[in-house]
Formats: C-alpha cells, sequence, structure tokens
C-alpha cells in the first residue's frame, strides 16, 4: 500500500511539472503566431486551466516532500508530548480542511457537469473539463494529509518532517 500512495504522490508531482510545460507551449506557441499573423484562439484561457491544474496537481507531491512553509521556531523548544499533541492537532484540522475543499471541489465539477456550463472565450468548452484537475488534486492532497495523521497516530515520523532534516519523532 506505502509503494502504491508514493506512487500517486510522485504522479501528481509528474502532473503538475506536466502542466507548467503545457503553459509554456500555449505561451511560447502564442508568441510565434504573433509573429507571424495569427493567434493561438483561447490561449489565455488553456494556460490560466494548466495553472490551476498544475498548483493543485502540486499540493499533495510538495506536502509529502516537505515544501510547504512551516514555522517551527516556538514548537521547536516544547517538550515530547507537546509536539505530538500540536502535530496531532494541526493534521486533524488540515484534514477537516482538505476533506471540506475535496467535498466542494468535487461538488462544483458536478455542478457543472449537470448545468452543462461552458467557458465563454474562443472556443468554448465545458467548464467541468479544467475543473477535474483541480478536484483530483485535492483528493490527493487530502489522502496525503490523512496518510500522515495515521503515521503520527502509529508514532511514526511524518513525511513532511522526514524531508526537513528535523528530528525523528522517536528521538525527540
Amino acid at each position: 500500500m506505502r509503494s502504491l500512495l508514493d506512487k500517486l504522490y510522485l504522479a501528481s508531482g509528474y502532473l503538475s511539472g506536466f502542466c507548467i510545460v503545457l503553459i509554456t507551449l500555449i505561451i511560447t506557441a502564442q508568441i510565434v503566431g504573433r509573429l507571424f499573423g495569427f493567434i493561438v484562439p483561447s490561449a489565455e484561457d488553456f494556460s490560466g486551466y494548466a495553472l490551476a491544474a498544475a498548483t493543485f496537481f502540486g499540493l499533495a507531491y510538495t506536502f509529502r516532500e516537505g515544501g510547504h512553509i512551516r514555522v517551527t521556531l516556538v514548537i521547536q523548544h516544547w517538550t515530547r508530548g507537546s509536539r505530538y499533541i500540536q502535530e496531532l492537532l494541526v493534521l486533524f484540522f488540515a484534514l477537516l480542511l482538505v476533506s471540506f475543499m475535496s467535498f466542494y471541489s468535487i461538488h462544483m465539477v458536478w455542478e457543472s457537469y449537470i448545468f452543462e456550463e461552458v467557458s465563454s472565450g474562443y472556443i468554448s468548452i465545458p467548464i467541468w473539463m479544467p475543473q477535474v484537475p483541480v478536484a483530483l488534486g485535492i483528493v490527493v492532497l487530502n489522502i496525503a494529509v490523512l496518510d500522515d495523521v495515521i503515521a503520527l497516530i502509529k508514532r511514526h515520523t511524518p513525511s513532511y518532517k522526514a524531508h526537513e532534516g528535523e528530528l525523528h519523532l522517536e528521538e525527540i
């Protein structure tokens, strides 16, 4: 199971990188097109969709790699028990918040699909299509946070701490 989850987080990171490359290609095509007197229809729209997808696909991978900012100035001087409780409370709050976001992201995609919403650019596309990567990215982040909550309850080191060079829970 661990291997499967690690592959999911890595795939999410790769999808984020792919979206960044896609943005680069779209913008480059737009620049070259202007030089030769034509435009790439809805280039700004598709770049924006790819940016949202890159952002949300990158959340879980960045979380697992310890890339999100954590301020440990105060808690680094706390006792082992106090730090454990603080970490657990913060992760539970994060799980609650990300679960809320996951539910409503999926709900947003479903409503856009049911009401047949379309974009208003040169190329009209169903708006649920660019919303799907946002919902998927949040769901994968939800899984990553739940994974670390379970790890912390089992008294294992959460993934984000292992990459920050912090002491392991057993060493505190």
